[in-house]
């Protein structure tokens, strides 16, 4: 039985009152009725659960306990998987065949990931006459957003226990119910209290004070690259590392002489994906100038086979924006792309449904490569596609945006997909249909972030170095 209306924080181990009042609404985006609310927490609910993460911190943790630790949480969190899912549907709209797979199936890949890399990571090495250790780094704040809303708590929680780390965690507030979801399963598995502490509110007030409490060591951001930049800067006052997971713009490269049809079948579906919602998506789709029209033909049709409707219908593939903030803003972004000189292929900003905030799966040709819709991140179902000359031109519009999270590279062979993908500023590029890893570096060049998530890179972020220099 789900429960949407929350009203306490889990903070040392206990469901506790917070200090304040206020709560936030928890939105249905595909009704647009308020489903549920958790509480609008305070900058003293944060200083709480930092001293709780601060006790319950043990740099001397063993190996042993920390499996242990990873292993209970995942075995509780699997168990749950499938409430999860229809929570994510419910809070922010993604479709129920998405919830199902990418939005708690990837989650747990990452998680047992994670699991795998603590099982044979060397903490200890020699070089020359030091020993060279790795540490826990210290009391983690994790500040994740509402697009994948359980997959970015694992990516920052799991690495965080595995290498000894405790955590506070501040969910997004459009889609905050499932990560309340996930932390009944912390309770649950047992964990010491403090080693991971939940508390909800707004970016101003808890996201803020856990950025710059001088008593948290590591700050791990995903959202909007405006706010990981402030994120940074309260960070830097108190001289915390700080990861940051940000925006995107990426290139689905299409070279001449590549499968044309399937890279465009699995391009638009990768742009469309979660409803466009997608920090890594594929926005931008680079076609030769001399198969442009075939491409064009063959993006329309895909982009039709994007049903619209009920997320909570097996059938449809585009559910709602996640709020009407964000429908607003993407309808911007159309609007303004077709006074810009864009032409518009299919879709566009008008109504969809009579109720929901939904955006039609919309794809624009012509598109100029330093306008705003090639350069700035939507986050909706919106394509932009761009010819190009030859290999030089599609590189430099590739690497032309102030981005460099993912992307994509096909061409006749893989040889020469590689050849170019080296050349792509970019953290991660899938070559001729390559398939996500769940274990592979993740992250972003430029204006994309700092830092690695997933496998051995990101479990590595969360620990620090320390070398012993020994009698020679």
């Amino acid at each position: 039985m789900h429960e949407y209306t929350r009203t306490t924080l889990f903070i040392d181990g206990r469901w506790v009152t917070p200090s304040g009042s206020g709560a936030i609404e928890v939105v249905d985006p595909a009704t647009e009725q308020v489903i549920g609310s958790v509480p609008n927490g305070t900058a003293a609910d944060v200083d709480a659960a930092v001293d709780a993460a601060r006790r319950a911190f043990d740099p001397l943790i063993t190996v042993a306990e920390r499996r242990d630790r990873v292993r209970r949480v995942i075995d509780a969190m699997e168990k749950r998987l499938p409430d999860i899912a229809e929570t994510i549907t419910r809070e922010m709209g993604a479709p129920i065949r998405i919830s199902q797979t990418a939005q708690t199936k990837v989650p747990l890949a990452v998680a047992q990931g994670f699991a795998g890399v603590l099982d044979t990571f060397e903490f200890e090495e020699r070089v020359g006459h030091s020993l060279v250790v790795r540490e826990p780094y210290g009391v983690v704040g994790a500040i994740t957003p509402w697009n994948y809303p359980l997959y970015q708590v694992i990516a920052k929680v799991l690495p965080a226990i595995a290498a000894g780390c405790t955590v506070v965690l501040k969910p997004s507030n459009e889609a905050p119910l499932s990560v309340f979801e996930f932390a009944e399963a912390v309770e649950e598995a047992g964990l010491p209290p403090g080693v991971v502490n939940l508390v909800s509110g707004s970016g101003r007030v808890v996201g803020e004070r856990i950025a710059a409490h001088p008593d948290v060591d590591l700050v791990s951001f995903t959202g909007s690259t405006g706010v990981g930049q402030r994120v940074a800067e309260l960070a830097a006052r108190s001289v915390k590392k700080v990861s940051l997971e940000l925006g995107g713009k990426s290139a689905n490269v299409i070279l001449d002489g590549a499968d044309l049809a399937t890279a465009i079948k699995v391009g638009v579906g990768n742009a469309f994906l979660n409803s466009g919602q997608t920090c890594m998506a594929w926005t931008r789709m680079l076609v030769p100038l001399s198969r442009y029209d075939e491409a064009l033909g063959l993006i329309k049709a895909a982009a039709g086979k994007y049903t619209v409707g009920d997320p909570f219908d097996p059938a449809t593939r585009i559910g709602p924006s996640a709020s009407a903030a964000q429908r607003d803003s993407v309808r911007g972004f159309i609007e303004r792309a077709k006074k810009d000189g864009a032409r518009l292929l299919t879709g566009g900003a008008g109504a969809v449904r009579d109720v929901g905030y939904y955006i039609a799966p919309t794809v624009f040709a012509d598109v100029a490569p330093d306008s705003e819709l090639g350069q700035e991140e939507v986050f909706g179902p919106v394509l932009a596609v761009i010819p190009f000359r030859d290999e030089d031109d599609a590189l430099r519009i590739a690497n032309g945006t102030p981005y460099g999270l993912s992307g994509a590279v096909w061409a006749p062979d893989l040889e020469g997909a590689i050849a170019f993908a080296r050349r792509v500023q970019s953290g991660q590029l899938d070559l001729n249909g390559g398939m996500y890893n769940p274990v592979a570096p993740f992250g972003g060049y430029k204006k994309s972030g700092v830092g690695r998530e997933l496998g051995r890179a990101g479990f590595e972020e969360f620990l620090q170095t320390k070398s012993l220099q020994l009698p020679v």
